[in-house]
């Protein structure tokens, strides 16, 4: 005999796994320090390339003014800016990917245990029908 409860929470744990479940079961696979390091990692990956990229294009659009200042400037402190500016850059992006995923990470966790708790729930239904 059907159990209209066990294929309503049936449906609803599938529905679950093939949306936002899938992303989250990843998530969950990882210890949190893992997860997040991992995550602040990429961002700092990213976020070096991405600064270098822009400061390139900004070399280029700049280039005859940066190449008519060459020798009156100093390098040593142009140099300085640029790095200071990528400390700032790449360690704003951290900080904020840092608490982005600490943020999903406990949001995955939390709908995880919901839905464990779910498969605890449909296993007592099969085992009150046996």
């Amino acid at each position: 005999m059907l159990n209209e409860e066990r294929i309503i929470l049936m449906t609803q744990m599938a529905s679950y796994e093939q949306g936002e479940g899938k992303e989250n079961v990843k998530i969950g696979n990882y210890f949190r320090s893992d997860y997040i390091a991992l995550q602040v990692l990429k961002s700092i990956v990213c976020a070096i390339i991405a600064y270098g990229i822009m400061f390139g294009l900004y070399m280029l659009c700049n280039f005859e003014e940066f190449m008519e200042n060459l020798y009156k400037m100093d390098l040593l402190a142009f140099a300085k800016d640029v790095l200071m500016y990528l400390v700032a850059v790449v360690g704003g992006y951290a900080v904020l990917t840092y608490i982005i995923c600490t943020w999903r990470y406990a949001a995955a966790k939390k709908s995880l245990k919901c839905y464990y708790h779910n498969l605890k729930k449909l296993n007592s239904l099969y085992q009150e029908s046996q």
